[in-house]
């Protein structure tokens, strides 16, 4: 298989064709537009090929709410596969909507057996190449599809608001942060580096090398559609793999679209491919022989079942599961900053992501102080849809999830707590359709109640009071989930304790949402307890090692005649000393 290195390599990063002279292997050709790709039929349906400018999405909901290449349409998204999109010949489909209008977007595939199986063997193909292509040239890639990608995020946002809802602010931040993974997996040499130790015995050395593993399976949810895929596919890919990503069902064009940019920035073909589907599908790639690791993003009760059936199949496994996550409010807090956390972290992109801040638990009284100017705040946040100027919570990703969401803060409700901000009754204007939710607050509540216990994923705050540090840290460690916490405190003492008791993989010290970057010095997302099922974190040093095993040689070089030496324990092994 020829690797075909592209030319925007050399324009994107300022990388010269002749730097890669020396690998003879390579052959460099212009990667074409998909526009100019042939315009397949299914079931006498133009599937065009994917968007490739800025989205005319932003419209009022008695419009079409369609991107410009999709206008007309009722598009069937695509798979990728080989490096073009290739359409689905399935005959089962999901409906794409528009959380904010309900308007149809397209039609999802449930991707056949025969199409996941050519996905994966494609990968197959792709990674007994790839893996052999230097570690430097593999890291321009890497620097050329940080160069795309930058250069695509407003048509990445526009896709992503479209399809999931968050505000066009959020979803530049969805793309920015899985960028910075990009940009981490483009200096992944160091990560690479084995170990030498010579003369273990007499003439005998031992040496450990990092190899990839083959081919890895990618799952992820609707919430960060750009940041989880790329939480994966560029270490994996850097390290030397080919992945098969299997994006939610509800947000699958920004995945094409990842894949598509992936190939124009010089992913070889089969490197990088993209099935859609539900439950069948994920079977179907958890189960095949050929995949050897299993990185998977979402609700608990589908991540758990994901391990399970992935480790008895003795492969390598991580899943970010659900989390409930608390925010401390020390009576020495500043309380306009706890104020401005507490809004953006619990309402923020409408609650949907599993760092939301989703309990205050207030010490000493806080409670008071804080919360008549908390209401204010979040009355005053703008809900509608994600494309509208101002807006600062979208909707809800579906029908389900707003009713789900509603019957909690109802639940908790009959259950005795105070609901002191009610944004069941939100209504917007010409969007009366959309999935809508307000900021809610639910005052009052005990850890015994449903509105505690589930995973809400939703703008909802509950709120907890307690007397001392000690009871924050005891109503914290209670809970069976470990994603991530935060104090808010002006004393060192308070936060040195808190960082050091609770039983949480991320903390935050006066930082609401404390997930490292991507790019900072190998940190990773180390969620604890029922929040994560494996050993080694998502992205950062434990996410290169994920996506990597050691392979440990020990080795004899003598002269024609002279003993192999002798090491200890190994008996008639190397006989001569």
């Amino acid at each position: 298989m020829t690797i075909t290195i592209t030319d925007s390599l050399a324009r994107g990063v300022g990388v010269l064709a002749s730097s890669f002279s020396s690998f003879s292997s390579f052959s460099f050709s212009s990667f074409s537009s998909f526009s100019s790709l042939p315009k397949p039929s299914v079931g006498g349906l133009i599937v065009k090929p994917w968007f490739k400018g800025p989205l005319s999405i932003f419209r009022t909901a008695s419009s079409s709410s369609s991107s410009s290449s999709l206008s007309g349409d009722s598009l069937h998204v695509p798979l990728f596969i080989d490096g073009a999109p290739v359409p689905s010949t399935s005959t089962s489909h999901t409906p794409l909507l528009n959380p904010a209008t309900q308007a149809q977007l397209g039609l999802v595939p449930e991707a056949t057996p025969e199409e996941v199986e050519r996905a994966v063997a494609s990968s197959v193909r792709a990674y007994e190449s790839w893996r052999r292509v230097p570690v430097p040239t593999r890291a321009r890639v890497m620097l050329s599809y940080q160069e795309v990608l930058r250069r695509n995020v407003e048509v990445l946002a526009g896709c992503i608001t479209e399809e999931q809802g968050k505000t066009l602010e959020d979803a530049r931040g969805d793309v920015i942060r899985g960028l910075e993974v990009v940009e981490a997996a483009a200096g992944i040499a160091p990560l690479l580096l084995g170990k030498y130790q010579e003369q273990v015995a007499r003439g005998v050395d031992t040496y450990s090398v990092s190899q990839a593993l083959g081919v890895c399976a990618s799952l992820t949810p609707f919430n960060f559609p750009a940041m989880c895929p790329l939480w994966h596919v560029p270490l994996a890919v850097a390290a030397g793999n080919a992945v098969v990503l299997k994006p939610s069902e509800r947000t699958p064009r920004t995945a094409v679209k990842l894949a598509e940019l992936a190939a124009e920035a010089g992913f070889p073909e089969g490197v990088f491919n993209v099935v859609h589907g539900g439950k069948g599908v994920v079977e179907a790639i958890v189960d095949h022989g050929e995949v050897k690791a299993v990185s998977f993003v979402g609700s608990s009760g589908v991540g758990r079942q994901v391990y399970a059936r992935a480790a008895a199949g003795g492969k390598r496994v991580q899943c970010n599961l659900g989390a409930k996550n608390h925010l401390v409010v020390m009576p020495d807090a500043d309380v306009e900053a706890v104020v401005g956390a507490l809004a953006g972290s619990a309402f923020g992109a409408a609650g949907q992501r599993c760092m939301a801040v989703s309990v205050a638990v207030f010490v000493g009284g806080m409670g008071r102080v804080v919360r008549d100017k908390l209401v204010a705040r979040a009355r005053g946040l703008v809900v509608g849809p994600g494309w509208e100027a101002g807006t600062q919570v979208g909707p809800l990703i579906s029908k389900e999830s707003k009713e789900r969401v509603l019957r909690l803060v109802e639940r908790a409700r009959k259950e005795g707590a105070e609901v002191i901000l009610d944004g069941s009754g939100v209504e917007v204007v010409g969007y009366e359709r959309g999935n809508f939710v307000g900021p809610t607050i639910v005052a009052g509540v005990d850890t015994s109640m449903e509105v505690y216990r589930e995973e809400v994923f939703g703008p909802v705050l509950c709120v907890v009071e307690v007397d001392t540090l000690d009871e924050a840290l005891e109503v914290i460690n209670a809970n069976p989930n470990g994603n991530g916490t935060a104090i808010f405190t002006s004393s060192g003492y308070a936060a040195k304790e808190f960082q050091s008791r609770v039983e949480v993989g991320m903390v935050g010290v006066n930082v609401p949402i404390p997930v490292p970057s991507g790019a900072a010095g190998g940190f990773g997302f180390t969620g604890w307890n029922g929040s994560f099922s494996g050993d080694l974190a998502m992205y950062g040093a434990e996410g290169v090692k994920f996506f990597t095993r050691t392979k440990t040689v020990t080795a004899a070089w003598k002269e024609r005649g002279e003993g192999a030496g002798t090491m200890t324990g190994l008996g008639g092994v190397g006989v001569g000393r």
